[in-house]
């Protein structure tokens, strides 16, 4: 359920980008952002970083977007959200708090987290999402430069580079747990 909490913002923005405006699309999404905040609020979690993140960049281009310059293609708005969260995954590995510690830490126990791999773990997924933020941008500027491509191509860029990300964020916790108690074992 996290993992669609945490991606129930993008989700929302990218289905709604294919029927209706680039504005209305943005404010749903920080809307989104923000009941996802409260119910973590309600649950007793704390405000993550890529959530208040997002939360800026969907409202910052929603209101430039409603107030400013309307004018902006479907492309650019996207690749500006995809540029901003990249900023946001690059920000929290730069001030060495990796955007996944924060849910991480929710979903073990005191104890696993203190462990040294789990750190370096978290480093690793972070930077995975931060190549997969990286393709989704590269899918929208082959989308604006290369008017000729059909939208599936760039859709399904975002879904794959998504998708990879979502299953090695399961994956690399089980492997590194299971390389440890086999070193651990070995001993």
């Amino acid at each position: 359920m996290t993992i669609f909490l945490i991606l129930a913002p993008y989700g929302a923005f990218a289905t709604l980008m294919l029927v209706t405006s680039a504005a209305v699309s943005l404010f749903a999404a920080a809307a989104i952002c923000l009941m996802v905040m409260a119910y973590d609020a309600f649950r007793g979690r704390s405000t993550k970083i890529l959530g208040a993140g997002s939360l800026i960049v969907f409202l910052a281009l929603g209101s430039y977007l409603a107030l400013v310059d309307s004018s902006l293609s479907g492309s650019a708005v996207k690749l500006t959200v995809d540029a901003g969260v990249l900023a946001i995954s690059l920000a929290s590995l730069a001030i060495r708090r990796p955007f996944t510690l924060q849910y991480a830490r929710e979903a073990v126990d005191p104890d696993t987290a203190k462990l040294p791999g789990f750190l370096r773990a978290n480093y690793v997924i972070t930077w995975a999402w931060s190549a997969a933020f990286v393709l989704m941008a590269v899918a929208n500027v082959l989308m604006i430069y290369v008017p000729g491509l059909p939208l599936w191509s760039g859709l399904a860029i975002a879904f794959a580079a998504r998708n990879t990300a979502v299953y090695f964020t399961k994956w690399y916790p089980e492997y590194q747990r299971n390389k440890f108690a086999a070193s651990a074992g070995a001993l």
